[in-house]
């Protein structure tokens, strides 16, 4: 591969354009920094997996002007369910009870690559940002007052030089490689798999509203509504292969279990593995991870991608810090710290709690956990308490209260 020695100077190269890497950048550049933002694929990737957006990062997105046309992309759910497979039995929490603490008192479900996909439009007109799809990270190196990173585009390398990098590069992240810190945790045995249906599961099934967490010792199950389909969670068989899993047999099956029958129209299979995991450290000198590349954790709650946004509007914050105000390394060790700790103190441990109480466990477990729900549910302070903490205002409070 020719490699050329062209240079392009910014302030920030964020790697990675999905909806956590753009809304970073989209931060940045909203205060003034100039930005090149990277991604190794043609477009920004169409994917279903990230579907939730809490009232706290809406808060967020409405300070860049992109709540409100995501809003009118989704749907606002403002009720959520816990529901027993077996008895029946409905929990609903409603997200009105906070509507005095927030212009958005409500879950909007909205596939993330709508995010992504906006956010990189606009970014891609404003002045003094530089976005570059078809361009992959191949490395990078900390010089005295900045960064180099070496990128392929166009059949060519050639260096970025910045001030700052930030990896918002996912799972598999080359900034985390740059980074050379490990990925603590774990992968859990059992695989999920995920279903997109036109079918009007609600016809069938009663009383749904857009959000649904079924807990059930053998089989539990996740109903959410986005616009055009509803998705559909549920454990993989073990025993099957991936082709199994995805295949018409399968899909059958499940929706047998779930509707009475099988011949359901579906959009999209697919299986993934799911990790419970954190980085060592986010930071080194002028590198900094976030969302996936820097903590992974299972998808009950609807807490990933969220809380990787958190992680970049905290980072874009304590960047203009440094770079307008001369604040000095202190505002990253500042960033880690907050985002460390909620990490493993709320993230963590809440999507773990999430999926003891609804896999494969026993059912005194389970149980104990729905009397734990109902508690919650009877008692105005204690249901208030947990509204807030499940819409991540909680989390942001405690990342806060870190000086």
């Amino acid at each position: 591969m020719e490699f050329t020695d062209v240079k392009k100077n910014c302030e920030v190269l964020v790697v990675g354009a999905g909806p956590v890497g753009t809304t970073c950048a989209a931060r940045l550049a909203s205060m003034g920094l100039s930005v090149t933002l990277i991604e190794a694929e043609a477009d920004c990737a169409h994917d279903l997996r990230a579907s939730t957006i809490h009232a706290a990062t809406l808060e967020m997105l409405h300070e860049i002007d992109a709540a409100v046309p995501l809003i009118e992309l989704g749907l606002k759910a403002p009720v959520y369910q816990m529901r027993d497979r077996r008895s029946g039995e409905i929990i609903a929490f409603d997200l009105n009870e906070i509507a005095d603490m927030t212009p958005f008192p409500y879950r909007l479900q909205c596939e993330q690559y709508h995010m992504a996909r906006l956010l990189s439009n606009r970014l891609a007109q404003m002045d003094g940002i530089d976005v570059r799809f078809d361009c992959r990270l191949v490395g990078a190196h900390q010089t005295a007052d900045g960064v180099v990173a070496e990128v392929e585009e166009g059949g060519q390398r050639r260096q970025i030089e910045a001030r700052f990098i930030v990896g918002a590069d996912g799972a598999r992240s080359t900034v985390r490689k740059v980074l050379d810190t490990d990925f603590d945790g774990f992968t859990y045995e059992e695989k999920f798999v995920s279903i997109s249906t036109p079918y009007p599961i609600e016809d069938v099934v009663p009383d749904l509203d857009y959000v649904n967490y079924i807990s059930d010792p053998e089989e539990w199950l996740v109903l959410l509504r986005v616009p055009r389909f509803w998705r559909v969670l549920v454990p993989a068989d073990g025993a099957k292969t991936d082709e199994e899993l995805v295949s018409d047999d399968n899909a059958d099956s499940i929706f047998t279990r779930i509707v009475g029958h099988g011949g359901v129209e579906t959009s999209h299979r697919t299986i993934y593995k799911v990790h419970q995991r954190v980085a060592r450290r986010f930071v080194d000198g002028r590198i900094a991870i976030i969302g996936d590349a820097a903590h992974l954790n299972n998808p009950l709650g609807g807490f990933g991608m969220n809380s990787g946004i958190h992680d970049g509007w905290n980072l874009a914050d304590k960047l203009w810090q440094v770079l307008r105000k001369d604040a000095g390394a202190e505002a990253l060790a500042l960033f880690e710290r907050q985002r460390q700790a909620v990490t493993r103190s709320f993230i963590q441990a809440q999507t773990i709690e999430n999926m003891a109480a609804m896999g494969k466990a026993e059912s005194e477990v389970i149980a104990a956990k729905r009397e734990q729900m109902r508690r919650i549910h009877a008692d105005p302070q204690a249901r208030r308490q947990h509204l807030l903490r499940q819409s991540m205002f909680e989390s942001l409070r405690q990342a806060q209260e870190i000086a």
